[in-house]
């Protein structure tokens, strides 16, 4: 058991740094202000060829796996981009496995060489405003035609959709009344997100400005046969195989907001006086942080187990699943601890933390609850009664 890096996972995060480099702390102060999608570091890593970094060679990726997508991803975060700077490209990391996994060669073809290119972006509608976590009660409808599919209905916390050209869509296919199973009559379509036929109203929230989030309301939407993925009625399925990864990910990125977090209150903790004394100096100052250290690394051991099971095909539900409840806990306290380090510093935008902080609680809401994932482990590691 070896938990060093490779050279070419050293390297790896190396190169992305150098990218992250080139956005200082006050490109990202002001994306925070005035908002507006961060294009320019979307294009940058895409020109380095990173969007595609889980997606097969053939098809213009690098077909490196989730291991290596926590290390970006972490990268990115932890240069103080935290999560504006991962939610511009996380679609592109998890999103289309479904395309991957399920796709026929020529959707594959034709599908992934623009995201990776960075030509295209998407967004992933599957949650609604009635539903929430219930995915398999899902309202929005997709009616079979002659040689297409119209799609009605609404979706919510859709994020990039005021910038996406294509979006990854769960819709119902077959009434839930006609199913047998609740997770049937689903179907998955990657498609064009035709404003002719959506609506898309952002969403003003507490944090991640330059990312938006979005109420979606779709009426009468073509979507083509050839943009279905997989076969009808089998859609909740293809999407499950990228909830793992994307746990993963949203973990590994909490992390690596709580890394930058600690390192800004470390380097305060050093420099401030108080008292004739740097404030680093007292242990009401010093434990809070090393604690902080130590459940992050505690939490990024997590991910990386997680990651190497799933980057082997082995089960890995229960590690996903506590790498995205332990990594956004630790990501959070080490962001509230900054701000208490910097004290009533701490509360003003200069000092980044308080951005750190409010961004920190996304990893904790999404993309699943803090309780779904114990109820998670009760039921599938401890054998308790299903609760829910």
């Amino acid at each position: 058991m070896n938990f060093e890096l490779s050279a070419d996972q050293q390297e790896l995060c190396a190169a992305v740094a150098r990218i992250c480099e080139k956005f200082s702390d006050d490109y990202w102060l002001k994306k925070d202000k005035d908002g507006g999608f961060p294009h320019e570091l979307h294009q940058a890593l895409a020109n380095a060829g990173w969007l595609g970094i889980c997606i097969p060679e053939e098809y213009g990726g690098s077909g490196l796996g989730i291991t290596e997508a926590a290390l970006m991803m972490q990268t990115i975060s932890e240069s103080g981009a935290g999560m504006s700077g991962a939610s511009a490209v996380h679609m592109n990391i998890f999103g289309l496995s479904p395309v991957v996994l399920f796709g026929t060669d020529e959707q594959k073809k034709r599908m992934l060489p623009p995201l990776i290119a960075g030509k295209e972006k998407a967004c992933f509608a599957v949650t609604e405003p009635n539903t929430g976590l219930n995915t398999t009660r899902l309202k929005t409808r997709a009616e079979r035609k002659n040689d297409h599919y119209l799609i009605n209905g609404q979706k919510v916390w859709i994020s990039t959709a005021q910038v996406a050209e294509k979006m990854l869509i769960l819709a119902r296919t077959t009434p839930i009344e006609d199913i047998t199973s609740p997770t049937d009559g689903l179907s998955l379509f990657y498609t064009d997100l035709d404003r002719k036929h959506i609506e898309v109203r952002e969403i003003d929230k507490h944090g991640r400005k330059a990312v938006d989030s979005n109420q979606v309301f779709i009426d009468g939407l073509r979507v083509p046969f050839e943009d279905r993925i997989g076969e009808e009625g089998k859609g909740f399925r293809y999407i499950l195989h990228g909830m793992n990864p994307e746990r993963i990910l949203i973990a590994s990125e909490a992390i690596g907001l709580g890394k930058a977090a600690l390192r800004r209150a470390t380097q305060y903790a050093k420099e401030r006086e108080v008292f004739d004394r740097p404030i680093g100096q007292n242990q009401a100052i010093q434990h809070p942080l090393a604690e902080n250290w130590m459940h992050l690394e505690a939490a990024n051991l997590m991910v990386f187990k997680a990651a190497d099971l799933f980057d082997r095909n082995l089960p890995c539900g229960a590690e996903a699943n506590a790498a995205k409840f332990l990594g956004a806990e630790a990501g959070y306290q080490a962001c509230l601890q900054a701000v208490m380090t910097h004290g009533g510093f701490g509360y003003a935008k200069e000092y980044h933390v308080e951005r750190y902080l409010r961004e920190s609680l996304i990893p904790r809401i999404a993309p699943i609850s803090p309780q779904l994932v114990l109820c998670f482990i009760a039921e599938k590691v401890l054998g308790l009664p299903k609760s829910y």
